[in-house]
């Protein structure tokens, strides 16, 4: 009995999204593989590199991801710390003006004294007497004006 030929790859089962977002989660699901990449490190780190895998006695891959994983751990704290400063200042501003009624009135006072003259504003021209008007548009003023 022979087997029908497939095309290369044909027997791996497709990524979904939400498998997908579950890995960039963090969740690791039967489909999340480690991903190759490419990196370019600066000369001197590479040596840097060298230098503690032979010490080490450990694989380049294996020291790269304990370091970027320090880093995100580092910087993801940073990060919240940051996050959580600035949530404070603003249910602190809240609190203060929860309607943000200060800041309406500074925009209505701004509006008030620079209005006129901005440009995007536009300008009304009045109307003269003898302007010519069509049919159409004096039927749209009657409207208007009843």
């Amino acid at each position: 009995m022979s087997m029908p030929a497939t095309t290369k790859g044909a027997k791996r089962s497709k990524t979904t999204t939400k498998a997908k977002s579950r890995a960039v989660m963090g969740k690791r699901t039967r489909t999340s593989r480690v991903k190759p990449i490419t990196v370019r490190l600066a000369p001197e780190l590479q040596r840097g590199m060298d230098i503690l895998r032979i010490a080490l006695k450990r694989p380049v891959n294996k020291m790269i991801n304990e370091a970027v994983k320090g880093f995100i751990q580092k910087r993801t704290a940073e990060v919240e710390t940051d996050l959580a400063g600035m949530l404070s200042q603003i249910k602190a501003h809240k609190r203060r003006d929860p309607k943000f009624d200060a800041a309406f009135d500074e925009w209505a006072d701004a509006e008030a004294k620079f209005g006129g003259e901005d440009p995007a504003e536009g300008v009304v021209e009045p109307e003269t007497v003898d302007a010519k008007v069509g049919p159409t548009q004096t039927l749209v003023r009657e409207l208007l004006n009843r």
